[in-house]
């Protein structure tokens, strides 16, 4: 009875790694996901954002465009560069690798709606992934 017991063992082990290796497998890597640019040629310059998920936040989370008023994201977004900027001054207080760098954001300057959108939705995307608060009445936890 334990010979038996110990072959069908055998046999379910062999059975189970057969089943396993035929199951189809995806090797394929993910593509990369696409850095977004905020650009505006006219005055000539560019933002980069490369954050795992941003991408798909800005697909599937957030208001679409025209939700937010550009004056609304204007003053949320200077808010938001203050304070980003004070946290990418302090290296030693704040995490290096989420404020890699000063954002060069001038409150007076018309930067178009486009670059206002995305600037906000990734303040609110990176307040989120990172469960950190910028100020300006929004918890990490939740956004509008």
């Amino acid at each position: 009875m334990k010979l038996l017991s110990q072959f069908l063992l055998l046999i379910f082990i062999i059975f189970f790694l057969g089943a396993c290796s035929s199951l189809p497998t995806n090797k394929t890597k993910l593509p990369k996901e696409a850095p977004v640019v905020i650009a505006n040629d006219s005055l000539e310059y560019e933002i980069m954002i490369i954050d795992i998920g941003f991408t798909a936040y800005l697909v599937s989370t957030a208001k679409p465009e025209g939700f937010y008023t550009q004056e609304y994201m204007e003053n949320r977004n200077s808010i938001w560069v203050a304070s980003w900027n004070s946290r990418a001054q302090n290296p030693s207080q704040f995490n290096s690798r989420i404020y890699e760098n000063i954002i060069d954001y001038q409150s007076q300057e018309d930067y178009g709606y486009e670059v206002n959108y995305k600037l906000f939705n990734y303040f609110l995307f990176a307040q989120r992934k990172y469960k950190i608060n910028l100020g300006g009445g929004f918890r990490s936890g939740r956004i509008n």
